[in-house]
């Protein structure tokens, strides 16, 4: 049985299979267990299928369905955090981490994935990710689980250096693009480039390598 416990913390449904997939199957492999924390129901989401198959009132429903697939394929467990798509920077920045670190020593999280605030590019993504932050910091430094923090922002590298974990997620690519197309209403544009593999080779290949930064508490 694997000490490791893995808790991966993002805000929809999808960032886990194109952002840390790759990780979770390596993980997975390695008997780890993995549980997705998911932020929000992604109902607010612009993509609704191609052909369009969803609208606003019904896109929660598909985006829980879609993620139940992904979750399958990556044999990992989902806890939904019930917030709403679009609104978690206005929470109560306190009140989220305190939820957070509920659910993390609940789990006994050793390892969390999450997003790195600032250098993730999207206001749910940053919000989460600070949360997660403080969650972590409010506990005592010796039971604190590791944080590794996804950046997708183009001057991450720039501001940050380079990241600290670089992992060659090509021997899970299988389950990764399965999980990827798990999320029907939103994965087209990502399949069409799968497809034209003209275009595909510099964002596919960026794919295929997933990099995290070790957050460094004071």
């Amino acid at each position: 049985m694997s000490k490791e416990r893995v808790v991966v913390i993002f805000p929809h449904p999808d960032d886990e299979s194109f952002g840390a997939s790759g990780t979770i199957s390596k993980f997975r492999d390695e008997g780890v267990p993995v549980t997705y924390l998911c932020g929000t129901l992604g109902e607010m989401g612009r993509n609704m299928g191609n052909p369009v198959f969803a609208n606003r009132e019904t896109l929660s429903s598909f985006r829980k369905k879609e993620l139940a697939e992904a979750a399958k394929q990556l044999d990992i467990d989902v806890e939904m955090l019930g917030y709403r798509d679009k609104t978690l920077e206005f929470e109560p920045r306190k009140q989220v981490a305190e939820h957070l670190k509920e659910r993390i020593e609940a789990l006994g999280a050793t390892i969390i994935i999450t997003h790195y605030p600032g250098y993730a590019v999207h206001p749910d993504h940053d919000a989460l990710g600070a949360a997660v932050i403080d969650a972590v910091e409010d506990m005592p430094e010796e039971n604190r689980p590791q944080v590794w923090m996804h950046a997708i922002s183009n001057q991450s590298e720039q501001d940050l250096g380079k990241p600290d974990i670089v992992a060659d997620v090509r021997p899970y690519w299988e389950r990764k693009l399965a999980a990827i197309k798990a999320h029907l209403s939103q994965a087209d544009g990502m399949m069409s480039l799968i497809e034209d593999h003209d275009q595909a080779s510099e964002q596919l290949e960026r794919l295929k390598t997933e990099r995290f930064y070790t957050y460094k508490f004071q």
